[in-house]
């Protein structure tokens, strides 16, 4: 599921790191976790829907990867972003 427009652009000011920032690693994980918590809102109803269940591994997957990289470039980043999500730890 997409996000709503408003949405979106919310979040994008909410953790872009510059004026012009579109794709930095800490707004690409907020906007899978946005889009993850809403497919586990959309499974609590829906819960034989298999086809979105792949694309919500997928995109686990891929905030995943995001993280480890994070993780290994910057740790002090990585630590700030999952306290502001509420991730993990």
């Amino acid at each position: 599921m997409a996000l709503a427009k408003e949405k979106k652009k919310k979040i994008i000011a909410d953790f872009r790191k510059e004026k012009r920032d579109t794709g930095s690693v800490e707004l690409q994980v907020a906007l899978l976790t946005e889009d993850i918590n809403g497919l586990a809102e959309h499974f609590k109803v829906h819960a034989k829907d298999h086809h979105s269940r792949y694309g919500l591994i997928k995109m686990v997957g891929k905030r995943k990867r995001l993280l480890n990289y994070l993780q290994s470039e910057d740790p002090e980043r990585y630590k700030n972003l999952i306290t502001r999500l509420d991730l993990r730890k």
